[in-house]
């Protein structure tokens, strides 16, 4: 079974009040890679949570975000006192130093006409305002946290293999297409081989005859010149390992494998390597046509291959 890198996968848990949400995009990589977001501390789970997921799925490049959403309110609100108190002194000792330093401050609190207790007020409220001041209780991931997150971890884990499974029985279908291209172009050679044979030993004779006359050609060394050339454009070796290359393609392609991206792209590298050489050695414009087509099908693998876990 085939699978590709990309792929879309999330779930949602919930248990005792909290909702456990994990969001997992996947796309083509050489490695595997991993980029974890979360507004949670995960502390020593996080190392955790990578190993689950990486495990279950190989290769590709994923973006993971995490989120925890406590509807009990039992996480509180807490204010970081020290932070807003130091705030304060800072923002009326600057106040202090002159009317053009504080105009913007003065504008927030109310202008001139405003009270003490007024301007204190306001003061406070803009300084609640600020980053860091306000906190939302602990955000540490617990030991019952993690349990619950597994769960919604293993969830979004299965929609993401899921998806890429999907694609991937779509991807295998378009390879095994192009790789019999390939071996059904290969069956066409055979009926252009004696043609082609024949007129390369026509022109060759023709230019003996045309240089030097047949009467100054040596019988036994041309005879070596045919046999030559003729060895030369063999090509029955490079049609049997490209048979051979298609056919174990698609041997890899249908096994049970769980991972098979980087075995394909090797044999996909040796059927170049046979297409190439047959091209090299065609000595003739309709076998150069279907190496041409060949390489058709070939770019076509290579672009699939990309995505292919």
């Amino acid at each position: 079974m085939l699978h590709s890198m990309t792929g879309y996968g999330r779930a949602t848990h919930s248990h005792a009040g909290k909702t456990y949400t994990v969001e997992i995009r996947s796309l083509n990589s050489k490695q595997n890679d991993l980029r974890l977001r979360s507004s949670q501390h995960l502390h020593k789970y996080e190392m955790d949570l990578r190993r689950l997921i990486l495990n279950q799925v190989q290769r590709g490049k994923m973006e993971v975000n995490v989120e925890i959403a406590d509807e009990t309110g039992g996480g509180g609100v807490k204010i970081n006192t020290a932070l807003l108190n130091q705030l304060y002194k800072d923002t009326i000792a600057g106040m202090a130093q002159g009317e053009e330093e504080t105009s913007g401050i003065k504008v927030l609190l109310g202008g001139k006409g405003t009270s003490h207790a007024a301007h204190e007020s306001g003061l406070y409220a803009a300084l609640l305002r600020i980053p860091g001041v306000v906190e939302t209780g602990s955000n540490r991931l617990e030991d019952d946290d993690w349990a619950q997150l597994k769960i919604a971890a293993n969830n979004a884990v299965a929609h993401l293999n899921e998806y890429r499974t999907q694609e991937g029985t779509v991807m295998a279908k378009d390879l095994a297409a192009s790789s019999n291209g390939i071996a059904s172009l290969l069956e066409e050679v055979a009926q252009y081989e004696d043609a082609r044979v024949e007129s390369v030993r026509t022109r060759m004779e023709k230019h003996l005859k045309d240089y030097l006359g047949r009467g100054n050609v040596d019988k036994n060394r041309y005879e070596q010149e045919i046999l030559f050339y003729l060895e030369k454009m063999d090509i029955n070796e490079e049609k049997v390992r490209l048979k051979q290359n298609c056919d174990y393609f698609l041997e890899i392609l249908n096994n049970d494998d769980t991972v098979k991206g980087r075995k394909l792209n090797f044999i996909s590298q040796e059927i170049g390597r046979e297409v190439n050489t047959l091209g090299a050695k065609a000595y003739a414009a309709e076998i150069q046509k279907l190496v041409v087509n060949m390489k058709e099908h070939l770019e076509m693998i290579k672009e699939q291959l990309a995505n292919v876990a």
